[in-house]
């Protein structure tokens, strides 16, 4: 039995998503082939080591010290990779599922760590999970490849904020949205028709990330698919969330658990923009060079243009998340979903040690 690092919480504002999606991965994971290692990472960014194989339950958020647990660190040894604990306990890691949402977990940062540590990794790796972080950096690369984006205009820090009048014209719009370039699950995300309003929503962004993104609103439906593999990914089912909030906001897809209805597997599309979203779900992934998941959000207008929204590379896993949720659909049971992913990892992480480090000295 391999002894698998289940890391979760962090210090994003997906905090608490983190450890509801961790929960659900802990409970799905075949427990004949992997023995759960747990650990959780503070909003102060300090690692606990939690004995036991499930969450407590009445775990939400960690804020500061937990007094039920130790606190641990990832060391390298020789020949393995332990968690050591604040006592000295070490437990082997054999493989890790990073379940975290947002910066500093989902952007490459505990992917290098890992990396540098040689343990493999469920998910994209460091470029990968980067890319996928900073919607800047990935839509303009999704351009460069000819895979439809929203028109979209970025602002800095230090960029004089137009107008919401100028934002629409140069849009085309009369309707905008102002997200953070870098942060998941719409925190910071608003909708606005209003000068008052946009402004409120450009300081609202900034304060979760250092550029932030103004799009044109797209009328039409919201759907997503979900992609899974190395080198020959595969496309599931797509999916369409309809929001009974005024967008597919955080309290909507959290804390309202009337928030969107959720339609899987997509009614009412044809069949060639069902294909259409499952290929640039796959072209996407493989623009990013994605490895073993993703779940790619798509906006499918009134006229049946298709826009890629965002890539999440650790995708939720909550018990309304559409990244399993349309697995499910599409014939793959939770467990045996978990059990893929990890089996991805290894797949990904024996091709690299195939790679040469210290070059050939003739």
């Amino acid at each position: 039995m391999k002894n698998a690092l289940i890391i979760f919480g962090g210090r994003s504002a997906e905090h608490e998503v983190s450890i509801r999606s961790a929960r659900n991965v802990i409970d799905a994971l075949d427990k004949e082939l992997y023995n759960p290692i747990l650990v959780v990472i503070s909003r102060l960014g300090l690692w606990y080591f939690l004995e036991g194989e499930n969450i407590p339950e009445n775990m939400t958020e960690v804020n500061d010290q937990l007094s039920n647990a130790e606190i641990c660190t990832l060391m390298r040894r020789p020949l393995d990779t332990v968690i050591m604990t604040n006592s000295g306990k070490m437990l082997k890691i054999d493989i890790a599922f990073p379940v975290l949402h947002g910066p500093m977990g989902e952007d490459g940062t505990i992917q290098g760590m890992f990396e540098m540590m040689l343990v493999p990794y469920v998910g994209p790796g460091v470029l990968s999970s980067a890319i996928g972080m900073d919607k800047d950096v990935m839509k303009e690369l999704l351009a460069l490849r000819k895979v439809p984006v929203v028109p979209l205009v970025v602002l800095g820090l230090d960029d004089a904020v137009p107008s919401f009048k100028d934002m629409c014209a140069r849009l085309n719009s009369d309707v905008l949205f102002v997200k953070p370039s870098v942060m998941g699950s719409a925190v910071g995300v608003s909708k606005v028709n209003t000068e008052a309003g946009f402004q409120d929503a450009v300081q609202q962004a900034f304060k979760y990330s250092f550029k932030i993104l103004i799009e044109k609103a797209i009328t039409g439906r919201e759907v997503e698919c979900s992609v899974l593999g190395n080198k020959d990914p595969k496309a599931s089912c797509i999916g369409e969330i309809r929001p009974n909030h005024e967008f597919y906001n955080y309290e909507a897809k959290y804390l309202d658990p009337n928030g969107a209805d959720i339609i899987i597997p997509a009614q009412n599309f044809s069949s060639e923009i069902v294909e259409k979203v499952r290929d640039l779900a796959i072209k996407t992934f493989k623009a990013a060079e994605c490895k073993g998941m993703a779940r790619v959000d798509f906006f499918v207008s009134d006229k049946d243009e298709i826009y890629v929204n965002e890539l999440n590379t650790i995708p939720g896993f909550t018990s309304i998340s559409m990244y399993p949720k349309m697995w499910e659909a599409s014939g793959i049971t939770y467990t045996a979903l978990i059990t893929k992913l990890l089996e991805l990892a290894e797949e990904e992480f024996a091709e690299k040690q195939n790679l040469r480090l210290v070059p050939d000295l003739v």
